[in-house]
């Protein structure tokens, strides 16, 4: 028997290559031991995909109607909206809700965990002069700045002492703007003198064993507040956290991924889960300027059929999977300028192709700089089509690859596909 636990985690794909669904390869594998290998993937947020798949009788699909530990209630859980926060002159990242749970929670004894999915000091550094932002040498990201004086990239790792002057105009009007872990913790130890603090993201867990020595510490009770990325809502067991508080709910809906609304329902049903795992109630503040959104509205009912019925609504109407097939080129190299030609080359013979072959309906989407357009000194393009036909998106697929044998193998040029 092969158990995936928490199989929607990304961290069950292998962006190296070669790349790899560890999902799929189980599957494979039961396959080849024919069948004698049973496969079970668990999730209380499964992937939209594989939960369409087991509705269509692929897979067989069981239901835990109840809460599996100790026979415990579901948090309860309440939406702040950030909007009205600002009209009643509250500019603080705690919402006076939030303020008030915390404070209850903080006399009865009982522990809370903060949730935040941007760690360091604060979001980015720009001159307010210019507007231009002290960036990475390396990638094409702003550089996060950090408590200890350093502007740290959080793609590459480059570091640099913080700047006094912009690199751009030589102005002295240098800001910090956007909030993270770091600056989190502060707050909470100035808004609630004496609460003791705990932070694990990915600067406080660069140790061998820094993400075992700050959970045994927060189940030891050696600290009131786990304030964390979203390593610390990941299927941690405290029976003492009664309050989880979600600080900025709509980070992850503004990534540019047509999965975006399903990994933001995804990660805020799994923060509120780990409220109220022991013998006490648990309950949940979820901080968001949209709480109409339906990826929000659902997590707050927990209601997860709820949101993979929108949710299809919104994948059929754009072909986007499972209702369709979707595919990503990544182009990548050291020179952008040969790089640029090399994409337009690539791309224009694939929509020719298309335009020739009398194959079924497409979509194409680019070519287009990469969100992250250099990361770590290499230049990023990305190109996208989309179709309802597996047997064209395959067409065009095999046809891209060899072109891009014929093209690329003579220069320093690399191409990945993703889905």
């Amino acid at each position: 028997m092969i158990i995936i636990d928490e199989f929607h985690e990304t961290s069950y794909l292998s962006d190296q290559v070669p790349k790899y669904n560890t999902v799929e390869v189980a599957l494979e594998r039961a396959k080849i031991e024919n069948a004698d290998v049973k496969v079970i993937l668990g999730s209380a947020t499964p992937s939209v995909s594989y939960f369409d798949r087991a509705l269509a009788g692929e897979f067989g699909l069981w239901k835990l109607s109840h809460r599996a530990v100790n026979g415990s209630a579901l948090p309860e859980v309440e939406t702040v909206d950030l909007r009205e926060e600002l009209k009643n002159k509250n500019r603080s990242i705690f919402s006076m809700k939030l303020q008030e749970k915390i404070r209850d929670r903080l006399e009865k004894g009982e522990q809370i965990m903060l949730f935040l999915n941007r760690r360091g000091y604060s979001g980015s550094v720009s001159c307010r002069n210019c507007g231009e932002p002290v960036g990475c040498p390396h990638c094409s990201v702003p550089l996060h700045y950090h408590k200890n004086g350093t502007l740290k990239c959080h793609f590459c790792g480059f570091e640099r002492p913080m700047v006094k002057l912009c690199p751009k105009c030589g102005s002295n009007l240098i800001g910090t703007f956007g909030i993270g872990t770091e600056r989190v913790e502060e707050m909470a130890q100035e808004l609630f003198p004496g609460i003791r603090t705990l932070r694990m993201d990915a600067d406080t867990t660069a140790g061998k064993d820094g993400h075992q020595e700050i959970l045994s510490k927060f189940a030891n009770g050696e600290a009131d507040v786990l304030i964390g990325t979203q390593m610390i809502v990941k299927g941690h067991d405290f029976p003492k956290v009664t309050l989880v508080g979600i600080l900025a709910a709509d980070l992850s809906l503004n990534i540019p991924d047509y999965r975006s609304a399903e990994r933001t329902f995804q990660l805020l049903v799994q923060a509120e889960g780990r409220a109220g795992r022991g013998a006490r109630k648990g309950e949940c503040i979820i901080q968001t300027y949209d709480p109409s959104h339906y990826a929000v509205s659902a997590a707050a009912s927990q209601d997860y059929e709820a949101f993979f019925e929108t949710e299809m609504l919104f994948r059929r109407a754009m072909h986007y999977p499972p209702a369709g097939y979707f595919m990503t080129v990544r182009f990548s190299a050291q020179d952008s300028g040969k790089l640029k030609q090399t994409v337009d080359r690539i791309t224009g013979r694939v929509k020719e192709h298309y335009r020739t072959a009398g194959m079924g309906p497409l979509t194409f989407m680019g070519p287009v700089e990469d969100p992250a357009f250099k990361v770590k000194d290499q230049f990023r393009y990305l190109f996208h089509f989309k179709t309802a036909d597996e047997e064209t998106m395959l067409s065009v697929k095999h046809f891209m690859e060899d072109l891009a044998a014929e093209i690329i193998g003579k220069e320093k040029i690399f191409i990945t596909f993703e889905n």
